[in-house]
């Protein structure tokens, strides 16, 4: 994998940056071993793991593959909205983990995606994220880009990374927003005091840039308790790590039924975070016809919203 390095994410030591690189998900330990076995290379020479990134720096990184993890397919239902020889998109349910790990290597996204699709999905993300573009985190229920080549994944990959690919959600979040509309623009990473958490930060000494755009698409409130909420929209500019859930948290205005960040009880009795990814919009990376598609709120969400009275 070839990374270069915008302005945004210069200034960063070579180890944190690629710690918390999407696309990688490797431990800082890990990192910091490929780094001293000349694996990680910058502007194609072997550096430290503490070295700080500069702008147009290139990263060259080559992972071992997971020889000893075997992932098997299995025949897991999918609701998959399209379908080429380059690519899916796939509408994912919740309670679905997108790909394996050391200690989960069944019940994954990608055990079905290697049911349906056999060897035909791209290899650039090796063998534990087959095909894997983007991710949705567990219980974040919508719209997922899986390539099927790797021409397709080298595409959409760089379609996400400079912000091409549009990807909106709808999150039901605690209070009223008095504003209709905005931006939270705050660097992410990784929570130096529990690894599996994500938090903002000041700088980007130890986080990266993200911004999230946000409109209000209807304003509700409980009856009994006269508690409010908002029903938004969110656009992703940047694909962090729980990003949208970090940010609203991070807003003051949490999503409804996130255990982590949010609310877990709540009079709702959402089971999960209320987040949706709905809608999608790229350029097909062989045809370059602009592709968008759209899918309705999950029961599970439309049902707390029915359970709440529309105050605008």
């Amino acid at each position: 994998m070839d990374i270069i390095i915008d302005q945004e994410n210069a200034n960063q030591r070579l180890d944190s940056f690629l710690a918390d690189y999407e696309d990688l998900e490797l431990s800082r330990s890990y990192i910091k071993t490929l780094i001293k076995d000349g694996q990680i290379q910058v502007n194609e020479k072997s550096t430290k793991a503490s070295y700080k990134l500069k702008e147009n720096d290139k990263l060259s990184v080559e992972i071992p593959e997971a020889q000893i993890l075997e992932i098997e397919p299995e025949k897991i239902d999918l609701d998959i909205v399209f379908e080429d020889d380059d690519l899916i998109v796939i509408n994912k349910q919740a309670n679905l983990i997108v790909h394996p790990s050391e200690n989960i290597v069944s019940g994954t996204l990608v055990n079905a995606l290697l049911h349906h699709c056999g060897n035909k999905l791209s290899s650039i993300n090796g063998v534990k994220r087959p095909g894997i573009v983007h991710r949705l985190d567990k219980d974040t229920t919508g719209l997922m880009l899986v390539a099927k080549s790797d021409i397709a994944h080298k595409s959409l990959s760089e379609q996400i990374q400079n912000r091409s690919a549009e990807r909106y959600y709808k999150a039901l979040v605690l209070d009223n927003i008095k504003d209709k509309s905005g931006a939270i623009i705050r660097a992410i990473g990784r929570d130096l005091g529990d690894r599996k958490r994500m938090r903002c930060y000041d700088s980007l000494d130890n986080a990266r840039y993200a911004k999230t755009n946000w409109k209000v698409l209807q304003r509700l409130e409980h009856n009994s308790s006269k508690e409010n909420y908002c029903l938004l929209e969110c656009k992703l500019d940047t694909g962090r790590t729980h990003q949208i859930r970090v940010h609203m948290a991070y807003f003051k205005h949490p999503i409804i039924g996130d255990p982590v960040y949010g609310i877990a009880k709540n009079k709702i009795k959402a089971s999960r975070p209320l987040l949706h990814s709905y809608k999608l919009s790229f350029e097909h990376p062989i045809s370059k016809e602009r592709m968008s598609f759209e899918t309705e709120l999950p029961e599970d969400f439309k049902a707390s919203l029915e359970f709440l009275n529309a105050t605008e």
